[in-house]
């Protein structure tokens, strides 16, 4: 007996010892990496952002977001627009296009919109697809802009959403903060999209041309949608409608029976603002207590159990290359209905789409959802997948020959 209590105590110690060594490699190689990437930064003070280029923003935002983040950051720049349904002159419009206020439209334009974002949150600002998928977006919102129904307040609401909500779900569910540089990389690389897609900056304090750098932006814009969402973030019926469509797609994947649970969920993430202008009771306590559970459970294992991501494995949620015989590109990964998945062996058979084939719920089957992929031009409305192609490629072909690479505030005095 004394024999095996020995060999016990120590297999526990061998044990205990290898779970120290595992959270100390874990643990370190997590700010190692953090350490590592600002050290070889050319941005090592405040002084320095100003300097930031676009293609060096790009970088870092690309980093942070398929790298240390992608989860986070993916449900991040998710809920960001969702936060725009708040606002009712957002949610009016998408409600009278009926893109996203009736369900056989929502989920392709939910994705589409995603697509477009991801495409230049993906790609180089100097690239082909990073200003394929700006100038598709400027034609998208260019009908509704010309006749006064897309106000540059709303433009830049939504721009701001972008900006900061990266932000503020990293501080609140990750195992660490974005840095100041990382912040600032945000910001700059967010100003230039807002400078090709035609933004005026006017209402911001610093606004349109004396920012001192992408963390000033970064400031500037957080502060202004703070004020902008106390006067027009307000309860509406087309908040609700928006709402409910939303939460259907979010919730897609959920079995029936546990569909109302799920929802109060989601209703959990909102703040009160939010919850208010979509209408919606405060969910019960327990759900923002298990929603804050989670994420801190899921923290201390990022922190302590599991290495950093390797770039080997960098998030990609669009395919790098198009297909060779149609020149058309797929979504990789899909939370909700699977548009624009290549219905591969694997798409169409792995446990996630079996799981859903068994609650009835959309997967690749081949047949629906554009199994063809996209071409970034014709991303959009089905009656607009055939409209405004040599528009957009006139945009793409002007943004190509600006300085879409360099510092976006070297004009600032």
């Amino acid at each position: 007996m004394d024999h095996i209590a020995e060999s016990l105590r120590s297999q526990t110690a061998v044990a205990f010892a290898a779970l120290v060594v595992w959270v100390t490699f874990c643990r370190g190689m997590r700010f190692l990496r953090r350490d590592t990437k600002h050290a070889a930064s050319p941005y090592k003070t405040r002084e320095d952002y100003k300097s930031m280029t676009a293609e060096h923003a790009f970088e870092i935002v690309k980093y942070v977001q398929s790298l240390e983040f992608p989860f986070t950051a993916g449900k991040a720049l998710a809920f960001a627009l969702f936060r725009t349904y708040g606002v009712p002159s957002i949610s009016k419009l998408l409600c009278e296009t009926q893109q996203l206020g009736k369900v056989e439209y929502a989920g392709r334009r939910y994705v589409d919109t995603s697509i477009l974002i991801i495409e230049f949150l993906s790609r180089s600002p100097t690239s082909e697809r990073a200003n394929s998928a700006i100038a598709r977006m400027n034609y998208l919102h260019g009908r509704y802009q010309k006749a006064g129904k897309i106000s540059n307040d709303d433009m830049l609401y939504t721009l701001s959403l972008f900006v900061t909500e990266v932000d503020r779900w990293v501080g609140l569910y990750e195992w660490r903060k974005l840095t100041d540089m990382e912040n600032c990389a945000i910001g700059t690389h967010w100003k230039g999209v807002g400078d090709a897609m035609g933004i005026d900056f006017s209402p911001l304090n610093h606004g349109p041309n004396s920012f001192r750098d992408g963390l000033e932006f970064f400031e500037d814009i957080k502060e202004w949608a703070d004020l902008y969402e106390q006067e027009y973030m307000v309860p509406n019926k087309w908040n609700h409608q928006l709402a409910e469509e939303t939460s259907a797609i979010l919730l897609t994947d959920v079995p029936k029976p546990m569909k109302p649970y799920a929802k109060e969920f989601v209703k959990a993430l909102m703040d009160d603002r939010l919850r208010k202008s979509m209408m919606y009771e405060d969910p019960s306590p327990i759900y923002p207590w298990l929603v804050n559970a989670i994420f801190g459970v899921r923290s201390f294992f990022m922190t302590y159990l599991v290495p950093p991501r390797p770039t080997m494995l960098r998030f990609e949620p669009l395919s790098k290359h198009p297909d060779p015989k149609t020149g058309r590109f797929f979504t990789t990964e899909y939370d909700n209905q699977p548009w624009q998945v290549m219905p591969t062996f694997f798409t169409r058979n792995s446990p996630g789409a079996w799981f859903r084939w068994a609650i009835g719920g959309p997967y690749p089957d081949g047949k629906n959802y554009k199994p063809e992929g996209y071409k970034i031009f014709e991303v959009g409305p089905a009656k607009l997948e055939c409209h405004g192609q040599e528009e957009c490629a006139a945009t793409r072909d002007k943004l190509m020959n600006s300085d879409r690479g360099g510092c976006p505030f070297a004009f600032a005095s």
